[in-house]
């Protein structure tokens, strides 16, 4: 584990100490989880913006395809 320092705003840390209270967990649990949440989130929307870029790459190339396939049949 790594040691760190951090500033969190008056609301926040008294919001936090609300939580912590109701859910009897440690507050570098709390924290811990709360990062490693953000932190899912920001990949899945890197992920999300990456398949989108992708997927507008090969949209004209499945098109033609569907097309051609259309004409087969």
């Amino acid at each position: 584990m790594k040691n760190l320092s951090l500033k969190i705003e008056e609301d926040i840390f008294s919001e936090i100490e609300k939580i912590l209270t109701k859910t009897k967990k440690s507050r570098n649990r709390y924290i811990n989880e709360a990062v490693d949440f953000y932190n899912k989130l920001h990949n899945r929307k890197d992920l999300e913006e990456k398949l989108l870029k992708e997927s507008l790459l090969v949209a004209s190339d499945s098109v033609k395809i569907l097309a051609e396939m259309d004409k087969a049949l």
